[in-house]
């Protein structure tokens, strides 16, 4: 063998070994690892969406201008949009296991620092403070399900990430449910809830501290042995094709992502697809969904705790469609599921919209019920098929590009549509919103491949 074939040899090496742990290995460990990763949009969940349920408690004790109220609601959204990409970058820098650290410790420190503020204005900085870490932790924990689980089952479980959305919506629901049953003081009410965020950041941050580096990241930086290691503790392979000694590889540069993406037109058009769909189906929640509860007391469908138990039963509805619709990708494929998904959104919003013109209050949770099950299958896959066509090294990179596109929208959502609302009315505004799943509609039709299945070294 020439000197300059052995000199290669290594890195060849990690590539064989890379491929090999993506595509052909898989392990109950590696399954944990990955439900494990789900268990922390809990956390999102509940600090996202809890402050639609308490807005209408923070207006009664401070009452801030719309500006303000709009900021406190979509601040956490502005700081993940940022997290995204810092998050993601720096998990391909120094390692996904910690990054998954700090951004839970973070989390804790921040989410217990709301319940104290004196002020809507300190409200709004600590939770743009606090987005940083859950955008993070989202980019980085999709990367490790793409990199512990073999292809076919990380989908399925990239797909699982809006069930547990939903999930959080509803223990976050529940519990609001019960202070208000017990009459709690609103101030009370309102701290106590937000505040309450850093119980499951604690208990996931206890159940990660064990969790090892990827072994495809450690590959990639050529710390071989270390990759053996955690070969031999996730799947019973000690990677023989790896030398024992850790080798000096060529340093990565991030600038170099999108330029690698467009050598391949698959991944470039799935990619492309995955910011769109992640847009769409972002605006679509965070205008509409997010605002149900606020929507359902305008139009005077309940008062504020059956409004609560409606927005309960509708989400536990959604949580079936988000099990459901993971389940059903191996057979209708990643364009099947978008297909499907936003065009129930694009028909319920339409219905809902006629709700509001003809003040049909009966008729308003029906279509609110037929938009969650579509948008929970519509945004199942948009941060799965970009994260997953990535290639190892940009793999930390491209999921925080994508998550930046769901961050990006729900931010301006957010803070801009209750303005829309009062401007053009309810009925108008909702069927604006439509223009959102028919977006991802014509992208799902004419832009994305099927990926189900992608193998990429």
């Amino acid at each position: 063998m020439s000197t300059m074939a052995a000199q290669h040899m290594p890195q060849e090496a990690a590539s064989e070994a890379a491929v090999r742990y993506l595509i052909t290995n898989y392990s109950p460990k590696g399954n944990k690892v990955g439900w494990l990763m789900m268990a922390s949009i809990l956390v999102e969940a509940w600090d996202l969406y809890s402050i639609a349920f308490v807005l209408i408690f923070i207006r009664e004790q401070y009452n801030p201008d719309p500006l303000m109220l709009g900021l406190a609601a979509a601040g956490t959204q502005g700081g993940a949009l940022i997290g995204a990409l810092l998050g993601g970058w720096l998990s391909d820098k120094i390692g996904r296991r910690v990054m998954f650290l700090v951004t839970m410790v973070l989390f804790i420190v921040l989410a217990l620092a709301q319940a104290f503020v004196p002020s809507v204005g300190w409200l709004i900085v600590i939770r743009f403070l606090l987005g940083v870490p859950l955008g993070s932790d989202i980019s980085t924990g999709y990367t490790y399900i793409m990199e512990s689980m073999a292809k076919g089952e990380r989908e399925v479980m990239g797909n699982r990430w809006q069930f547990m959305f939903a999930v959080g919506e509803v223990l976050t629901i529940g519990v609001i449910v019960i202070f208000l049953l017990i009459d709690m003081q609103h101030e009370m009410l309102w701290r106590i809830t937000l505040g309450l965020g850093a119980v499951p950041a604690l208990i996931i941050l206890i159940m990660r501290h064990d969790v090892p580096e990827t072994a495809v990241w450690l590959v990639q930086k050529g710390r071989f042995r270390e990759a053996k290691q955690v070969a031999r503790e996730m799947f019973n392979d000690d990677l023989a094709m790896l030398p024992d000694q850790d080798v000096v590889v060529p340093k990565v540069r991030t600038s170099a992502f999108l330029a690698d993406l467009r050598k391949d037109p698959i991944r470039w058009r799935a990619t492309i697809y995955g910011w769109i769909a992640c847009f769409a189906q972002g605006s679509e929640f965070s205008t509409f969904a997010f605002y149900l509860p606020v929507l359902f007391v305008m139009v005077g469908v309940s008062s504020i705790l059956g409004n609560n138990l409606v927005t309960m039963a509708l989400f536990c509805f959604a949580g079936l469609s988000g099990w459901v619709g993971p389940l059903l990708t191996p057979k209708l494929g990643h364009r099947g599921i978008a297909i499907a998904g936003f065009s129930i959104v694009l028909v319920s919003l339409l219905v809902a919209a006629f709700a509001l013109y003809a003040d049909n209050k009966i008729l308003l949770p029906f279509a609110a019920a037929g938009m969650l099950w579509g948008h929970y299958w519509d945004a199942s896959n948009c941060m799965t098929i970009p994260t997953m066509v990535a290639k190892p090294k940009y793999r930390g990179t491209a999921s925080g590009f994508a998550y930046m596109f769901v961050k990006l929208p729900s931010f301006l959502a957010i803070f801009l549509f209750p303005a829309l609302f009062s401007a053009i009315g309810q009925a108008n505004a909702t069927l604006f919103v439509a223009i959102f799943p028919l977006i991802g509609l014509l992208a799902a039709i004419f832009i994305l491949p099927e990926v189900y299945g992608y193998e990429n070294d």
